[in-house]
């Protein structure tokens, strides 16, 4: 018999074990630290407390009190169409965005190198109804636009949250 904290997989990288966490925090009431830990040992993840606390600062992981009276963790949901606060997609774009082109259906952002996987996360996370997804290169981010927007559009507004 194999004993539970020893992986039986590839280790997991950060944001695979916090997905990992979400899911079992959406599956089953967790009340404890220990407790997730033991779950992840249980399915091959190995992960300390001092790990553990950190994912779920990171995940924004909140007690809750549940029917019965006891506190679990839980992440709060985004709805899907929410929109995160333009204020923060505006920090970001006057960070990191130094130029915006568009092209019929398609905006490409430009942004010092390294950087993209930044405002491409920001504006993943956004959810503007117009962009259908993002790509992040090195310095540059392809922005696909639905068909019911322009390219123009989208890419006139990007430049005025990064100030351009």
């Amino acid at each position: 018999m194999t004993n539970a904290r020893t992986p039986r997989g590839p280790r997991l990288t950060k944001p695979q074990r916090q997905h990992r966490i979400q899911r079992l925090l959406e599956d089953q009431a967790v009340s404890t630290q220990e407790q997730l830990v033991d779950l992840l040992a249980a399915d091959g993840v190995v992960a300390t407390q001092a790990t553990v606390s950190r994912d779920l600062e990171d995940l924004g992981a909140i007690k809750v009190r549940v029917p019965g009276g006891e506190t679990v963790y839980a992440v709060p949901a985004m709805p899907k169409d929410a929109v995160a606060p333009e204020e923060h997609l505006r920090r970001v774009c006057s960070e990191w965005v130094v130029e915006v082109a568009h092209s019929h259906n398609l905006v490409v952002l430009r942004t010092p190198p390294g950087s993209a996987h930044v405002v491409g996360s920001a504006l993943d996370r956004t959810g503007l109804p117009d962009v259908l997804g993002t790509v992040a290169g090195d310095d540059t981010v392809l922005l696909v636009i639905a068909e019911t927007s322009t390219g123009q559009s989208v890419a006139h507004r990007i430049s005025d949250l990064a100030g351009l």
